[in-house]
């Protein structure tokens, strides 16, 4: 199934909203506690990091997706803003990307 989905733009979109997602909920969920409850700040670098960059992997892949498949601004805004809420690409992911 993997394999399946890195050979188009759409799926690669797909795979990496799905590690953003995870991500992002790590990073608030576990190392941001950490951080400011257990003084370990080194998981928010790490895990920052990782979803620093998974985050601009996911924008460039989203305008690639969008240009291919000419869709509107509206829904290339709220599949963007949906990175920018905890379980938002889950839910883009079930709305807007399975076409």
């Amino acid at each position: 199934m993997v394999s399946e989905l890195i050979k188009s733009a759409l799926g690669r979109l797909r795979i990496v909203a799905f590690l953003e997602g995870i991500s992002f909920l790590v990073l608030l969920g576990i190392a941001m506690p950490l951080k400011y409850f257990a003084g370990l700040p080194q998981a928010v670098r790490v895990v920052g990091m990782a979803h620093g960059v998974l985050f601009v992997l996911f924008v460039l892949l989203l305008i690639q997706v969008a240009i291919e498949k000419s869709w509107s601004f509206k829904k290339s805004a709220l599949s963007f803003a949906s990175s920018l809420v905890p379980f938002g690409t889950f839910y883009a992911d079930a709305r807007w990307f399975r076409n």
